[in-house]
């Protein structure tokens, strides 16, 4: 694998579990700034801001800035911005997603919207789901920032932003447009922000069904690891459900930076 622009990395499962980071973790990072190799952190999580998500990795001792992460909600608010520039906006989502729309000079309105953008909320009811699917069905397209079942919390695993999305999808009648990984919008984004084209991309993540997947979407050569979701156990489960294979596989960080050569 030559001719790489920069690493595209993966964050839960890739460098950390929840609150706790992978052996190695912080040392890749490190290895990477010396080496002078460009990456950004590349996460379907929507309820973050950027600054949030730096800070969450700054507490683990992994070093991070702001501007080296991209969300989904980044990345859902720069594709309603280019393709109508300050539409309105209806958010069902949390702060990072409302501050990405802000960033992106969207308008947030509660009534009449031209889009309705929808990422995890954990404020969602009966009369936000009947809104919602009025709206669509009245003619505003529908975007979901990432389309995961199901998230890791504290307390268990609990219905992501995909859950929501598929009430709102069987209410309304109408697919979303979705932007995170598995699908190639999210990837597609973190290349422009670097300033490299997708095939000198290399995404680096955990899971075959979204991390991999994507990066083979979007034209990017992919790395993936054995540090979270996908194991040496079930790597040919995944392969056979998702189609696709890694460029290479490492079973953990150590491996990876010697790869890299940091």
């Amino acid at each position: 694998m030559k001719d790489i622009g920069g690493l595209l990395i993966d964050l839960d499962g890739t460098l950390f579990h929840g609150g706790v980071m992978i052996p190695g973790a912080d040392r890749l990072i490190a290895g990477l700034r010396s080496a002078g190799i460009p990456f950004l952190f590349v996460t379907n999580n929507s309820s973050r801001t950027a600054a949030a998500v730096s800070a969450h990795l700054n507490g683990m001792g992994i070093e991070a800035k702001a501007e080296e992460v991209c969300t989904s909600s980044m990345a859902a608010a720069r594709y309603v911005a280019e393709e109508s520039p300050k539409a309105r906006v209806a958010i069902l989502g949390e702060e990072g997603l409302i501050e990405a729309c802000t960033v992106a000079g969207l308008s947030i309105v509660t009534e009449k919207p031209e889009y309705v953008v929808q990422g995890i909320y954990r404020s969602f009811t009966y009369a936000s789901l009947a809104q919602a699917s009025r709206w669509i069905q009245e003619g505003a397209k529908f975007v979901l920032t990432n389309p995961d079942l199901m998230l890791p919390s504290d307390d268990g695993v609990m219905p992501g932003a995909g859950s929501l999305g598929a009430a709102i999808e069987a209410a309304s009648g109408v697919s979303p447009v979705v932007i995170g990984k598995p699908e190639s919008h999210l990837v597609t984004y973190a290349t422009a922000l670097l300033g490299i084209k997708p095939e000198t991309a290399v995404v680096v993540g955990d899971n075959m069904r979204t991390d991999i997947s994507a990066g083979v979407k979007a034209g990017c050569r992919t790395i993936l690891v054995l540090t979270g979701l996908t194991t040496a156990d079930n790597y040919e489960h995944y392969q056979q459900i998702t189609g696709v294979t890694p460029d290479e596989i490492y079973a953990d960080l150590a491996e990876l930076m010697v790869r890299l050569g940091v």
